[in-house]
């Protein structure tokens, strides 16, 4: 089956698809019964990964990310040996000059009780996406409505989960186009910056390269941003988990989005306030090693 997904704030559209127990199937082949629940209440979990050099990139950590997801909302996941197995059969012949985009998928399954419906889709990296590494995004903040600090301390909520869920995401990037902006930043109601829809913020403070935490705000605790901060010190700098306002992201040396498969991408202006080309990008993207035209 052959479909559009969005990754960031482009549109992937998924060339091959592979489900668990079947395989890789043709394009077109039916994969969700009507009354699975991650259609009917977007109950599921994702992970979206780089595909390079024809193999998923920090495929172990994806997984380990996705097997906690699990954990907090109660799916049970097939033994991650067999998730591994499902992303290799679909990756399997891609050519390795070409960048993908790889997406496992596990919903709870059909409604009323069943085995979890798990898929895997691969697409070529939108080229949209490996624009905005070379030119950077234009964002805004927008108000999330709800304290820094306060869905860590709510125990029934999961947080800092991968969900298929996604209303309040395709809202912020509905609002990012009717304000002429390519992405957005949420902003908490004590005026922190938290995340972005698909994204995780990073800034340069000094010779810090510095991320929300995650543990303390519930924002998803992103794959790429952890490899980025655990490398900081192969170009010089310190790496740190700070709060941080609209306006200190305005004083920062350097701004960028980081995501799976865009990589780094620099924040060019902030809400509507052009920002200096950081002296630094050209580093970060390095750490990450996406090509970067």
């Amino acid at each position: 089956m052959t479909g559009a997904v969005c990754v960031g704030s482009a549109v992937m559209v998924a060339s091959r698809m592979a489900v668990l127990g079947r395989g890789v199937v043709p394009a077109g082949e039916p994969v969700l019964r009507g009354d699975d629940l991650g259609v009917l209440r977007g109950d599921g979990l994702f992970e979206t990964i780089h595909l390079r050099d024809g193999r998923p990139w920090l495929l172990d950590a994806h997984l380990a990310r996705l097997r906690a997801g699990a954990a907090a909302v109660e799916l049970t996941l097939p033994p991650t040996d067999a998730l591994a197995a499902l992303l290799h059969d679909i990756a399997a012949g891609w050519p390795p000059a070409v960048e993908g985009a790889l997406r496992l998928v596990c919903t709870r399954g059909p409604e009323g009780g069943g085995p979890p419906t798990v898929y895997a889709t691969l697409g070529e990296v939108p080229a949209a996406s490996v624009r905005a590494r070379r030119d950077g995004v234009r964002v805004a903040t927008l108000p999330l409505g709800v304290p820094a600090a306060a869905r860590p301390g709510l125990d029934w909520l999961p947080a800092g989960v991968k969900s298929t869920s996604y209303g309040a995401s395709t809202a912020a990037r509905r609002w990012a186009v009717r304000a002429g902006v390519d992405d957005v930043l949420w902003v908490s109601t004590d005026g922190y910056v938290l995340e972005g829809p698909s994204a995780n913020v990073v800034w340069l403070a000094g010779s810090t390269l510095c991320t929300v935490p995650a543990t303390t705000t519930g924002i998803l605790p992103g794959v790429t941003v952890r490899w980025l901060l655990d490398t900081a010190g192969e170009v010089g700098l310190a790496a740190a988990e700070r709060m941080v306002t609209p306006a200190g992201l305005a004083r920062a040396d350097g701004v960028w989005l980081t995501s799976s498969v865009r990589g780094a991408v620099e924040v060019t202006a902030l809400d509507g306030t052009a920002r200096p080309g950081s002296a630094h990008t050209a580093a970060v993207q390095r750490l990450l090693g996406f090509p970067v035209p």
